[in-house]
């Protein structure tokens, strides 16, 4: 599966609308890609634009009721602007989309399809999204020179995707062993770590079987779409993480181990006892 690059590069940011909350049309450097970002009430007033009259590729984005993390799909058409219409009149979920394009022809139905299916692919991996679409299409068979090049084009995708705002197709990377922290309880105990991500229970982790009856509705909801992905799964008397996921706070994550509200930044410990906020409060020299 492809990976996004690590290399660094830049970003062109455009606002024809001259509204950093508008459309936002993104291009990276040595790229033949374009972005276009816009919030689903500008989608009537931009989707003239040229850009929409081209094959690519699209990921719908809208809140999740749990909170943590969105609610997605990803499409493509031969005309995005087609299907754009098509989602603005019947799916009520979502509240802002990107789209790909290219700004050559390179980008056709067939390869716009493998990216489609890469992005899928992806999402269902790392798990850190409620997938609105039903279908799990296969990508086409392209040549090989072909595929590397859609191959290239997805890394791309993926490593601008993060930029704009949408980070649920990143697999938990970041700190080793030497940064692992712990949360113990009398029944359950489980490992992770800070990162620039948002907070990574470590796979393996265990968590609260059921939740406290103080607990809030967010949490409950959390905890249920988790387990309906497959990140939380039964083990007897708990629940264990089959994967490393990425949350967005340590009191979310400590919250979902512990099946109530918690304070991650006390609750979360390294080896000698001391808690993440103590850590974070030397390394900044307080």
């Amino acid at each position: 599966m492809t990976a996004p690059s690590s290399r660094p590069f830049s970003l062109q940011i455009f606002l024809p609308q001259g509204d950093p909350a508008g459309l936002r049309v993104v291009e990276k450097s040595l790229w033949t890609g374009r972005g276009l970002v816009f919030p689903r009430a500008s989608f009537p007033a931009v989707k003239s634009r040229k850009e929409f009259e081209r094959p690519g590729v699209y990921v719908l984005v809208g809140p999740d009721e749990a909170g943590d993390n969105p609610t997605i799909y990803v499409g493509q058409g031969d005309l995005v602007r087609l299907r754009l219409e098509q989602h603005y009149a019947n799916k009520d979920f979502w509240t802002w989309a990107v789209a790909f394009v290219s700004k050559d022809e390179w980008l056709n139905t067939a390869r716009a399809q493998y990216l489609e299916a890469g992005l899928l692919q992806r999402a269902r991996e790392t798990r850190r999204a409620k997938l609105d679409n039903q279908n799990s299409p296969r990508p086409p068979a392209l040549a090989e020179a072909e595929r590397a090049d859609a191959e290239s084009f997805l890394a791309d995708v993926l490593s601008l995707l993060p930029v704009l705002g949408l980070t649920v197709f990143e697999s938990a990377r970041g700190a080793g062993p030497a940064r692992m922290l712990t949360l113990r309880s009398q029944k359950v105990i489980a490992q992770g770590y800070d990162s620039p991500q948002g907070f990574v229970v470590a796979t393996g982790s265990q968590a609260m079987l059921t939740t406290a009856p103080a607990a809030s509705a967010r949490l409950i909801s959390l905890r249920e779409e988790l387990q309906a992905r497959g990140v939380l799964v039964s083990q007897e008397e708990r629940l264990g993480f089959a994967q490393d996921y990425v949350f967005s706070s340590p009191s979310t994550a400590a919250g979902v181990v512990l099946g109530r509200e918690a304070n991650g930044r006390t609750e979360w410990r390294d080896a000698a006892g001391r808690t993440l906020r103590q850590i974070q409060e030397a390394e900044s020299g307080g």
